[in-house]
């Protein structure tokens, strides 16, 4: 399969959430962009004002569309929705 989509993620280095949402895409070959966040508070704040104020990381996009956390991540792969996004 060939990723269609621009995949983004924000991060801080450790974070162990951050890291599950990250070994998730590469398991599955799934290349993003990572921004790694840890102490830029005016990263952290457009990253909130992408991701309708949330200010935990981390937080993945899609294609410019806000998917959520590592919780939201996983839980769309587990519906077998994930593949659908990044791959089409």
């Amino acid at each position: 399969m060939s990723q269609k989509t621009k995949v983004e993620i924000y991060t801080w280095d450790h974070c162990p959430y951050c890291q599950r949402t990250i070994d998730l895409f590469n398991s599955k070959g799934i290349k993003y962009t990572r921004y790694r966040i840890d102490g830029d508070e005016g990263a952290r704040e457009k990253m909130a004002v992408r991701a309708n104020g949330r200010k935990t990381v981390p937080q993945v996009f899609i294609d410019d569309k806000h998917v959520g956390g590592c919780d939201d991540t996983h839980a769309l792969d587990s519906k077998g929705e994930l593949n659908k996004l990044v791959f089409g």
